[in-house]
């Protein structure tokens, strides 16, 4: 599984560990990702994605999980929140048909 956060892509950043010699290792910085359960009010059930803090925060400042899908850039957006969007705007045209 990738250490990349479905929301807002944040992934893996390397730099390095600084002694107080001044010598310099590799390192990686991992993100913050944590497995949450959001609910959509669109799909009417829950959806299960691994967020970062500050991609769990952006969703619930945008108002939820459907509202943040729907204003979001496809390019910006993992496969699996493609998907989860593709569902929303699938379900939004049969109830407005209905």
């Amino acid at each position: 599984m990738a250490r990349r956060c479905a929301v807002t892509g944040k992934g893996v950043q390397s730099g390095n560990n600084v002694s107080h010699a001044n010598n310099k290792t590799r390192r990686r910085f991992l993100p913050n990702l944590q497995p949450y359960t959001l609910q959509s009010e669109a799909l009417g059930r829950s959806v299960k994605l691994r967020l970062s803090a500050h991609g769990l925060r952006s969703v619930e400042h945008a108002g939820g999980l459907d509202a943040w899908l729907l204003k979001t850039r496809d390019d910006r957006l993992s496969p699996e929140a493609m998907r989860i969007k593709r569902q929303i705007r699938k379900a939004g045209a049969a109830a407005s048909a209905a």
